[in-house]
């Protein structure tokens, strides 16, 4: 089964974005009726009833930017059950703007994984693709994995915090996320996704580029 979008978020691509269209299928649709939404095989973690529904952002601007989000995806599903991504964005850098673009998508997926447990397997994927995780903050990386959502849980840790905190401010975020979660609920904010999607600002710098990795 595949859902359609109900909504899109930025220009759509018109060419000359410097995206390696050889990496990535690209048919370019109307943003307003495209098929954002992919439903994929799921992966090896079990569905059990004790499993917790969570939301992750993923992102890169270093290397081959769509093979590393397709391997990312792949790591990931020895502890998340995938079952949606959204379309595929590029995105200009933001806070340290000095770098090249990004590609951004999210997927939602099921884990029995606690957030520390979760937050862990990210860190090692990020790793294991070359990121420098000591390295500038918001400066470039091959890969950049955040917990996003994890059901409606707060959690507030030093090292972690869900939702993710920046998320409200984050077009690359937030076009991403409403793909696939318009109607979830903030649970801080006590928005909907959709929502924050239609209210944040840069949204113009977030171009759909692919309908699903």
């Amino acid at each position: 089964m595949r859902h359609r979008a109900t909504r899109g978020c930025g220009p759509e691509v018109t060419g000359g974005s410097g995206f390696a269209r050889s990496s990535v299928p690209s048919p370019y649709q109307h943003i307003g009726t495209a098929d954002a939404m992919a439903e994929l095989t799921p992966s090896s973690p079990s569905s059990s009833p004790s499993a917790t529904t969570v939301y992750l952002a993923l992102g890169g601007n270093m290397g081959d930017r769509a093979a590393n989000l397709a391997e990312a995806i792949r790591r990931l599903g020895e502890a998340v059950r995938i079952d949606a991504q959204s379309a595929l964005y590029e995105t200009a850098p933001m806070y340290v703007t000095d770098q090249p673009a990004f590609l951004n998508m999210a997927v939602r997926g099921t884990t029995t994984l606690d957030p520390a447990a979760l937050l862990r397997v990210l860190k090692e994927i990020e790793a294991s693709l070359g990121r420098d995780l000591g390295g500038l903050r918001f400066g470039p990386r091959p890969i950049d994995l955040d917990i996003l959502l994890y059901a409606d849980r707060v959690v507030a840790e030093p090292d972690l915090e869900i939702p993710h905190p920046r998320m409200a401010e984050r077009a690359f975020v937030l076009c991403p996320l409403a793909d696939i979660a318009a109607d979830i609920v903030h649970p801080l904010l006590n928005r909907r996704i959709g929502d924050l999607c239609d209210e944040v600002p840069g949204r113009e710098t977030v171009v759909r580029i692919a309908e699903t990795l």
